[in-house]
């Protein structure tokens, strides 16, 4: 098995309710710097859509379920998800996993 098939590679979607989509990607870019920090995460790479800016995507890989178990028990992405949620129209991100080929 490649070494690559360890890895935990997902993206997560959302929207900015109208007036905090500034505010959305500011607790986005705090997010990035703490988890840019784990020690087994390989990429965090946060996106606002060009043509629909209330638009967020984000695409992360860390290098084993050990190292996502670890991340979304990360106390810093708790209080992301806590003021998140009031200013994006879902109920949470909206979660794909991803197979590398």
């Amino acid at each position: 098995m490649p070494a690559n098939q360890d890895r935990r590679v997902l993206y997560a979607e959302f929207t900015a309710l109208p007036g905090h989509a500034d505010a959305v990607e500011t607790l986005i870019n705090d997010l990035a710097r703490q988890v840019r920090e784990e020690p087994a995460n390989i990429l965090f790479i946060a996106h606002r859509e060009t043509e629909h800016p209330e638009r967020f995507f984000v695409y992360e890989e860390y290098k084993d379920a050990a190292a996502f178990e670890a991340h979304i028990n990360a106390s810093y992405g708790a209080t992301f998800n806590e003021a998140l949620a009031p200013l994006i129209l879902e109920d949470r991100s909206q979660l794909t996993w991803l197979n590398r080929l």
